[in-house]
């Protein structure tokens, strides 16, 4: 099969010729005009609460972990809508918030921008395209981002797990899982329409995380809407992955437990030591980096790392005595296991899927999750994340918990038999489990296959909070539904060493976006996409290929640090 590397330089010229054709010099005060109308479309309606034109070149700045980020937009018009107000449970007012951009200069396009974690904001609407480059409002997008029901601010409640609240409502979790979604959508293209005097041309969805989820529903439930899809690390198994979150900080608490078995959350991240990880990275290494033809530090083939070569190698290092920093423990190795096989019940039963053994499992990106920073200064977010998310979206009926010490200890008494159960349950007022309301892993994709829909999936084998296996084993069961036939519509790209939506021992920047156009609008399936390493990584602009599973990146001879050298193999 013939390997179609794209770049940024396609979507630029494909785009381009375009822009011109939508701008008008009377969109300016059609922008004014927006605030104050209600938008009534497919039997719904959405009130424009503000519209104001922005001019080339607006400064607009991002604050992020990395530090904050200066651009300066193109002129546009920059909308906030509501729809679907109501008063729910206990009293709180719900609402469907959305954040549109639209250029003056527009390219007849649209990007539906997903959220993350438990949503609550209503976004930016700048639509992060890549792991780097241009956003969509500065390629011609029109872009919305929403809140998926439920605002931070305002339906917050301390006696009901904070900003996690909305689990308490019916309609505040099924608008969390889906509802929100189309509805969002469908108020983007009839704001589209009544802007520029038609729809878009082509519309696309891009998400990870929560917004890999969103995503997959639009396939699944709404395959009418997207063109082309995006859904990086989808958390399309949110409440299963929510009761492995309770299985993994079962396993490392069991490291810190004092004589009476009672975990302190502070105590959480000693476990194990950042030493402890970078021993467990070296044996993971050592067991798999050759099994893509070269020693260069990077597990390219993961289909191939052996849980046994592993767990040897982890053996070669364990201590023979008392613990010191140049060995693990032997109880540490077996909870490393434990974590690693994933969460199941008394019987056996497979509860959520195992884990690849991650070879970013020595970044900050991989132990912030699982049991906290080292220092102790961020709890581990499984915790403060995973337990108030458990209790409050993904169970029924929801459990309201207290400070974060609390949640640890939700966790520590979720027990696999009886409580995992809760996530299929549906009992007053919730109609619907949360597994119905939420999860989105549906096998049939028929009707977004018959519309010509596309859709990539990017997820990193080092992902500690959704696991790459489960994103596998659901391509494996579509292609099986599909006759051997889903790579001609679905595409997954594992990414060796990546955490969750980036971050680790990874070539993580890269562009997924240029290849689902060049796909949906060209015809042009990806095989492969070239990915870079950050400057926080220990070969900062190393290059390698990115390839559709089955197949993994093998050396083939040349500069070990140029994707030219690598050939996507299987096997």
């Amino acid at each position: 099969m013939k390997t179609w590397v794209v770049s940024i330089f396609a979507i630029t010229t494909l785009l381009a010729a375009p822009a011109a054709l939508a701008k008008s010099p009377d969109l300016e005060a059609r922008c004014g005009a927006l605030a104050g109308e209600t938008l009534s479309f497919n039997g719904d309606q959405a009130r424009i609460v503000s519209a104001t034109h922005k001019t080339e070149g607006a400064p607009f700045t991002i604050s992020s972990f990395a530090g904050e980020v200066r651009m300066n937009l193109p002129a546009h018009c920059d909308v906030f809508g509501i729809m679907h107000e109501r008063t729910g449970q206990f009293g709180q007012t719900y609402a469907i918030r959305f954040h549109m951009r639209l250029p003056i200069k527009w390219n007849n396009r649209m990007v539906f921008q997903g959220g993350g974690g438990s949503n609550g904001v209503v976004g930016d609407a700048l639509g992060p395209l890549a792991t780097s480059g241009p956003t969509a409002i500065e390629r011609g997008f029109a872009v919305i981002s929403q809140d998926s029901g439920h605002d931070n601010a305002t339906n917050s409640d301390p006696a009901r797990n904070g900003e996690l609240a909305f689990g308490f409502d019916p309609q505040a979790r099924n608008d969390y899982g889906h509802t929100s979604l189309k509805a969002s959508a469908d108020a983007a293209k009839a704001l589209i329409k009544t802007f520029y005097g038609k729809g878009p041309r082509y519309s696309y969805f891009v998400g990870c995380s929560k917004g890999g989820q969103e995503g997959m529903t639009f396939a699944q439930y709404y395959p009418e809407m997207f063109d082309g899809i995006v859904a990086s690390a989808p958390g399309f198994s949110l409440p299963r992955a929510a009761v492995a979150e309770a299985w993994d900080v079962d396993a490392f608490a069991s490291l810190v437990a004092d004589e009476a078995g009672h975990v302190n959350l502070q105590d959480l991240p000693k476990a194990f030591s950042n030493a402890d990880f970078k021993l467990v990275h070296a044996a993971i290494v050592k067991a798999c980096d050759e099994g893509d033809g070269i020693a260069d530090g990077m597990v390219l083939n993961v289909l191939a790392c052996r849980d046994e070569d592993v767990v040897s190698q982890l053996s070669a290092v364990q201590c023979a005595g008392a613990k010191t920093a140049t060995c693990l423990a032997g109880a540490q190795i077996s909870v490393l296991r434990r974590v690693m096989g994933g969460a199941s019940n008394s019987n056996g039963r497979q509860l959520y899927a195992g884990w690849f053994w991650p070879s970013g499992v020595a970044s900050d990106a991989w132990r912030m999750w699982k049991i906290g920073s080292e220092d102790g200064r961020i709890p581990a977010l499984n915790v403060l994340l995973g337990g108030a998310s458990l209790a409050s979206v993904f169970t029924t009926p929801p459990t309201a918990l207290g400070d974060p010490q609390s949640r640890l200890d939700y966790m520590l008494a979720f027990d696999f038999d009886r409580d995992a159960g809760r996530i299929y349950t549906a009992s007053p007022p919730f109609q619907h489990s949360a597994w119905a309301s939420i999860a989105s892993r549906s096998t049939d994709l028929s009707a977004f296959r018959a519309r010509g829909g596309r859709l990539i999936v990017p997820h990193g084998d080092s992902d500690p909070v959704f696991s790459l296996k489960d994103t596998l084993d659901w391509f494996d069961e579509v292609d099986d539904r599909n006759g051997g036939r889903a790579g001609d519509f679905v595409r997954v790209f594992a990414i060796p060493g990546m955490c969750h939506c980036g971050g680790g021992p990874a070539t993580d920047q890269y562009d997924m976006f240029t290849a689902l156009v060049a796909w949906v609008e060209n015809g042009k399936a990806p095989d492969s996409v070239v990915a870079t390493a950050g400057p926080g990584t220990p070969w900062p602009g190393r290059q390698r290929p990115l390839c559709a599973y089955p197949q993994t990146a093998h050396y083939r001879g040349g500069d070990v640090e140029k994707a030219d050298s690598f050939s996507c193999q299987a096997g």
